[in-house]
């Protein structure tokens, strides 16, 4: 008997590994005491820039309503984990920025992901994940218009 099932396809196979490697972060962040934080509230924050970003900017990366963006943003505002503040190249909009409290919350995410591909390079070998990670750097050039 064959086995009808066909293997996934890439972008499957980068969404699988990109979900495992986000839900390893979030673990990480919520041993690391950061409780109050949910998935969709760190999408939003991990796509702040160090100098703050614009609610419609984060929409638009995020792919979601500049509604969702805003009512996420608030969120993280009533947690300390951002603040807004004037945006100075436009006095009536508002930038986003990251807290003291976002860092530790980041060092913990980012720790983890160092683990991670730590993990996926005794697993696949250094000079394959490096070659995956040349290639997908070579196609933002084309693919992230946030680049």
């Amino acid at each position: 008997m064959t086995d009808s099932r066909q293997e996934p396809g890439l972008a499957v196979l980068l969404f699988i590994a990109n979900r495992a490697l986000e839900q390893r972060a979030t673990d990480a962040v919520a041993a690391a005491g950061y409780t109050d934080i949910t998935l969709a509230q760190a999408r939003i924050a991990a796509r702040i820039g160090p100098g703050g970003t614009r609610v419609s900017e984060l929409a638009a990366q995020a792919r979601v309503t500049k509604q969702s963006a805003a009512f996420l943003v608030e969120q993280l505002e009533t947690a300390g984990y951002v603040e807004r503040v004037p945006d100075p190249s436009d006095g009536r909009a508002r930038l986003v920025r990251l807290t003291e409290r976002s860092a530790g919350m980041a060092e913990a995410a980012n720790a983890e992901v160092d683990r991670v591909l730590g993990e996926w390079a005794e697993h696949v070998g250094a000079d394959r994940l490096a070659v995956v990670h040349d290639v997908l750097r070579d196609l933002r050039e084309i693919t992230d218009p946030w680049r």
